[in-house]
């Protein structure tokens, strides 16, 4: 074995430049396959932290506008969902639903504490919206079921409006009784504010809510999570007998789709995790494009390599060489090659995800109104990085085995007349 690495070596070291562009293209393609794989789960992985923010298993369903006549009315008529919704969604579909919720909000409200206020956008909810909605509590509690019941004057606000109104000591506020619009609110809670979205809101229960802004059985929306609907067709099916079921409270078409609208977002995830497998199938597609680049390369440099040393192998049979010697020596050429320049390719893969994931891993867009995380832990797991590295070696020794296979059957007679 010694004896075959001096000699592979020494033709290295004859052939300098041959073997450096053979190399690169092996490195070229090792590293362009981690470097494309890594700045792709980057994008990704922004898209999921971004779905990371809401329940798979929830629904949104909001008022919409009839497109249909029917029952002898004409199309056109705005739709307002109404608690009577909510004791359908409850009642008729408990078969797969948990909790229902509703939602209303009003923009442009003040709270305020002695000297301090801030202005910003009320809501009206019910306890299921921290689950669904996923909101971190900092201090003290959510909005609950006796908030509902009593129509407690509950408040719980962000903890960037919370330091508007106690900039020194915000845990503190939890207790405190502060104005919204000159009605007394005791803050029961606060949550952290997610910079992605635009709006921050001042929670209170939706009863309360509904009463102070007169809303009597109007709802914005209704919300909820449910279970057992685990496939897209499920979930089309469940959609079409909810619409059909709503629909009809409000004397619209059954398949009117624009009577209300209705966002599912464990159907909304499975759509993005589509996009997400093409946009990695893409990635490996063009990867291993450009590690074929480099098998191609290891290939022809071992085809000219026993081109050239036609005459070399047919003394060497002539002499008592064995078939089995040139073509082992052939085949550890390609093999020390591809692993040698692969492994260099790998490490700078690595080290230019390291560096991506150190400068632009947590890049986020400040439109001065939100945050948007638009690039996040660009990295590829060492596994993938170890596989690639095992698929151009193999690949390599595979491109070898063809010219060795060819150089251990000239017979020597043929290879002393080779030019």
């Amino acid at each position: 074995m010694r004896d075959i690495l001096k000699e592979i070596w020494a033709t290295t070291r004859k052939n300098k430049l041959r073997t450096a562009l053979t190399g690169f293209a092996v490195a070229w393609g090792i590293f362009m396959i981690i470097f494309l794989l890594g700045a792709g789960n980057g994008l990704i992985n922004a898209q999921k932290l971004s779905s990371e923010r809401f329940l798979d298993n929830s629904m949104i369903i909001g008022s919409g506008q009839t497109s249909k006549a029917y029952d002898g009315l004409k199309e056109g008529r705005n739709i307002s969902l109404n608690t009577t919704d909510m004791e359908i969604t409850s009642r008729s579909f408990n078969k797969h639903i948990d909790n229902v919720g509703a939602q209303a909000d009003k923009e442009g409200q003040t709270v305020s504490l002695e000297n301090n206020y801030f202005s910003g956008s009320l809501a009206g909810v019910y306890p299921n919206d921290i689950q669904i909605n996923k909101k971190e509590l900092l201090h003290g509690r959510f909005i609950n079921d006796t908030d509902i019941r009593q129509q407690r004057k509950s408040l719980v606000i962000s903890d960037e409006n919370a330091r508007e109104l106690m900039p020194h000591n915000t845990t503190a506020l939890v207790g405190r009784y502060v104005a919204v619009n000159n009605i007394a609110f005791r803050v029961v809670g606060i949550y952290k504010q997610d910079k992605s979205s635009m709006w921050s809101y001042s929670y209170m229960p939706f009863t309360t809510f509904s009463t102070i802004y007169n809303k009597g059985n109007k709802v914005e929306n209704i919300v909820f999570s449910f279970h057992g609907l685990n496939t897209e067709k499920e979930n089309e099916d469940f959609e079409t007998q909810y619409r059909a079921r709503i629909n009809n409270n409000h004397r619209a078409a059954p398949d009117d789709e624009s009577a209300i609208w209705i966002w599912n977002r464990f159907t909304s995830n499975m759509q993005m995790n589509k996009g997400i497998s093409i946009i990695q199938t893409a990635l490996w597609i063009i990867g291993l494009f450009t590690l074929l680049s480099g098998i191609v390369g290891v290939s022809n440099i071992m085809l000219i390599t026993v081109k050239e040393r036609t005459r070399e192998f047919g003394i060497r049979k002539a002499i008592g060489a064995r078939p089995l010697s040139i073509l082992r020596l052939i085949i550890a050429e390609s093999i020390i090659i591809t692993t040698i320049f692969g492994f260099t390719g790998m490490v700078l893969g690595i080290a230019s995800n390291m560096y991506m994931d150190a400068t632009i891993g947590h890049t986020k867009v400040n439109s001065g109104l939100f945050e948007a995380t638009m690039f996040y832990n660009p990295t590829v797991g060492l596994d993938i990085c170890i596989e690639a590295m095992a698929v151009i070696v193999l690949a390599g020794t595979l491109a070898g085995l063809i010219p060795a296979r060819k150089a251990a059957r000239i017979r020597p007679i043929e290879a002393l007349r080779a030019e």
